[in-house]
């Protein structure tokens, strides 16, 4: 019996093992989701970027190189022939026939002003210029009679000088006779006279019509060459005036419409005192326009204005524009690239070899041309002088050796030491 309670007794649990043991399963959980998505972000954030790539070449042929360009400046494209259209005389705009955009020939009507008044003066002035005529006329008239009395009072006189002479006729009928002869005389002198005062009358009428007609040609406005209303400046029923000269298009209160020849577009440009040297008359030029800047348009160096801006140090230069594109607006923002002269090939030349890259892998970080040449997974940028264009692409000048693999349209994002995959 008591061995029996014995090996109950040993039969009794220990207290480390009757005590319930916490679980070490959540914690584990947990380290596991962290290690997990540890492993989704560095996937995510730390992987190679895939990107297109190519190699750079080299080009002894492929037809000729663009001319390198050896001054770039910034500009407006302005029109050489423009005008800020404004009546003559003052009055109110009684018609508009056009609006911005309106292409317009050489004396086109653009408005008519109130004009009443002047009509009435245009009649006015006809009236009297017919009374005038009427009074010239009259004078005439009395100048013929004149002239036909006078003729009859001479013929008299000679027949009562011949009877005088025959002892016919008494002398005081004889001098009664050359009386009249000596009246008719005065009456046509004074006849002419009437016919001078007349034609002075008459002259004066003329001028008032000429000036009553050129006041109501004055009311209507024509455009002065043809071009492109560029800017209307008032309405129907406003208030017009002369504007002097030299008036700003924004600021020409009084005017009807701004216009503009688009065949005479050129670019100006302000170049550094510095580099004036460097141009020539008719250098030729390419221009690219801020609102299209896929674009190029041949363009010739037309003027260097001969003075200075001596708060800016800079001249300003005029380009004319080669290539005509109804697109160009005026006003609108341009680069001016001149052309360095094109220099004459050597007969017999051996052609010189020039590295040249993918268009799509030049592009511009902080002002400079730079590639993304990819090296054992990761890029490097490399900063790079270009020259003119070729059939294969961008000519090279500095900065390649020509057996670099380059990154085509590397993202904005991309920045050198970064691994890349190449895109298969």
């Amino acid at each position: 019996m008591s061995q029996l309670k014995s090996d109950l007794s040993s039969l009794t649990l220990s207290d480390d093992l009757a005590r319930p043991r916490r679980t070490k399963a959540p914690w584990m959980v947990a380290a596991l989701l962290l290690l997990a998505g540890g492993g989704w972000f560095a996937r995510a954030h730390y992987a190679p970027l895939v990107v297109r790539t190519a190699p750079a070449t080299f080009d002894s042929g492929g037809g000729p190189a663009r001319p390198t360009a050896i001054l770039t400046a910034s500009g407006y494209v302005v029109a050489r022939r423009k005008a800020v259209v404004s009546a003559k005389i003052q009055g109110r705009l009684a018609e508009l026939r056009v609006e911005e955009g309106s292409q317009v020939r050489d004396q086109q009507i653009l408005a008519r002003l109130e004009s009443s008044d002047f009509t009435a003066q245009v009649e006015r002035a006809r009236a009297e210029m017919l009374q005038a005529d009427a009074q010239a006329a009259s004078a005439q008239a009395g100048i013929r009679r004149a002239e036909a009395d006078l003729a009859e009072a001479t013929r008299q006189r000679a027949v009562n000088e011949r009877l005088a002479a025959e002892k016919i006729l008494p002398t005081d009928t004889l001098d009664a006779s050359r009386s009249r002869v000596r009246v008719f005389e005065a009456a046509v002198g004074q006849s002419q006279a009437d016919l001078a005062r007349a034609e002075a009358t008459r002259a004066q009428a003329k001028a008032a019509l000429s000036f009553a007609q050129a006041q109501f040609d004055n009311t209507v406005i024509r455009a002065p060459f043809a071009g492109v209303v560029v800017k209307k400046m008032a309405e129907v029923g406003e208030s017009v005036a002369p504007i002097p000269p030299g008036v700003n298009l924004s600021s020409s209160s009084g005017a009807i419409v701004a216009m503009a020849d688009m065949t005479t577009l050129e670019v100006e440009v302000d170049v550094a005192e510095a580099n004036v040297a460097r141009l020539s008359a008719n250098q030729p030029a390419d221009v690219t326009i801020e609102a299209f800047p896929e674009k190029h348009y041949r363009a010739v160096l037309r003027q260097v204005i001969p003075t200075a801006d001596r708060t800016k140090a800079t001249v300003q230069v005029k380009v004319a524009l080669v290539d005509t594109d109804p697109n160009i607006k005026p006003e609108m923002s341009a680069k001016v690239s001149f052309i360095a002269p094109e220099q004459p090939k050597v007969e017999g030349a051996p052609a010189v070899r020039v590295i040249v890259a993918p268009p799509d892998a030049v592009v511009d970080r902080d002002g400079g041309s730079v590639v993304f040449v990819v090296r054992d997974g990761t890029v490097t940028l490399v900063p790079v002088k270009t020259g003119g264009s070729r059939a294969s692409g961008v000519e090279v000048i500095s900065g390649l050796t020509g057996s670099e693999v380059l990154v085509i349209n590397p993202p904005a994002s991309l920045t050198s030491g970064a691994r890349v995959t190449e895109q298969e």
